[in-house]
């Protein structure tokens, strides 16, 4: 018979090996759309805009002449979406924003058209710690993605904030779908990252939130929408399409919590992020506001924020200007599209 922690322990990571399957291309409806945009994302309730965007399509009437769709492809890391981007195999993609900016820099033909999200980053730390700020973590070892991350980011803002280096912590880079398990069994003291990895282990008990960018950093931003430059130049209206329908998925999303319990019952299926719903729908209500989606304005000094943090961090070496990485024109001319889900 297994004790209560273990089947804690069991249920998590359970989940967790859902949310890792390898990426594989899925469609966005059970009818197959031989022409449509694959669009690339992860697991991760920072993306979930993309599903609602996709199933929306799917059920709105097409414009004369334009038969748009679109297609889920589910990753397992941000190295895969960005070699897939890279090679041209996906055209699109939901990715972090300083690796785009890298990318751009490296003439890599990609632009940000629109956000994805806003907050929804968190360090947790386990429920029978002592840990209650965050300076109690020196000499600790915390986990983060990526050292692209704005995750990472985040938690150079609260050493900053505690007058802190990041010498006096121990970090460690490790996939998100394996913190949770690590947290439990010691092999990290904290871990920083996006949802809904966090919430995962708060809602099988081991786990507490230290702090959450809903509270530190609210106009935090990490997954952007990206297209390669060649789809803006031979297709302007399917991207604005898409950016249509990310932005109309966004406040849909924000507008009442039964919408989001439509996307949780979306989000949770196999052809996306396969994945307990129990765990999404926490991230959807513990609190209401641990992720938004209303607010996807692209504001400029908000990426020059993330650019300047990303020099200070060494993952960007130089300034890189917004016009290289940026076309705002999509978000400027968007009709955020009706949800009829």
């Amino acid at each position: 018979m297994l004790d209560a922690h273990q089947l804690q322990r069991r249920r998590i990571l359970q989940a967790m090996m859902a949310a890792a399957v390898p990426a594989g291309l899925t469609a966005c409806s059970s009818e197959q759309h031989p022409d449509a945009l694959v669009v690339g994302g992860l697991p991760v309730t920072c993306n979930l805009t993309l599903p609602v965007a996709c199933v929306a399509r799917t059920k709105t009437p097409q414009a004369t002449g334009q038969n748009f769709s679109y297609q889920f492809s589910k990753y397992s890391g941000w190295p895969e979406i960005k070699e897939s981007l890279m090679a041209g195999r996906i055209q699109a993609a939901y990715m972090l924003a300083p690796l785009v900016m890298d990318l751009a820099d490296k003439k890599i033909p990609v632009k940000i058209v629109s956000l994805g999200h806003r907050s929804g980053a968190v360090i947790m730390v386990r429920t029978d710690s002592s840990y209650q700020k965050f300076r109690q973590l020196a000499g600790k070892r915390i986990a983060i993605p990526s050292r692209f991350a704005v995750d990472f980011l985040f938690l150079r803002k609260m050493l900053a904030q505690e007058n802190m280096t990041p010498a006096e912590i121990e970090i460690v880079e490790m996939p998100p779908p394996d913190m949770p398990a690590a947290l439990y069994a010691n092999a990290v003291d904290a871990y920083c990252t996006g949802e809904p990895f966090g919430a995962a282990a708060q809602q099988a008990g081991y786990a507490r939130p230290l702090r959450m960018t809903r509270d530190e950093w609210r106009n935090y931003i990490c997954c952007v929408l990206t297209v390669r430059e060649e789809l803006i130049q031979s297709n302007r209206p399917l991207v604005q399409d898409l950016v249509n329908h990310v932005l109309g998925a966004g406040q849909w999303l924000d507008s009442q919590q039964g919408n989001r319990d439509k996307a949780v019952a979306i989000a949770a299926g196999k052809q996306y992020f396969n994945q307990d719903p129990n765990i999404i729908r926490f991230v959807m209500e513990n609190p209401t506001d641990r992720v938004t989606y209303g607010d996807l304005r692209m504001i400029r000094g908000e990426f020059e924020e993330l650019m300047q943090l990303s020099i200070e961090a060494g993952t960007i070496k130089h300034p890189i200007s917004y016009e290289t990485y940026m076309d705002e024109s999509f978000a400027k001319a968007a009709q955020p599209a009706p949800i009829a889900i």
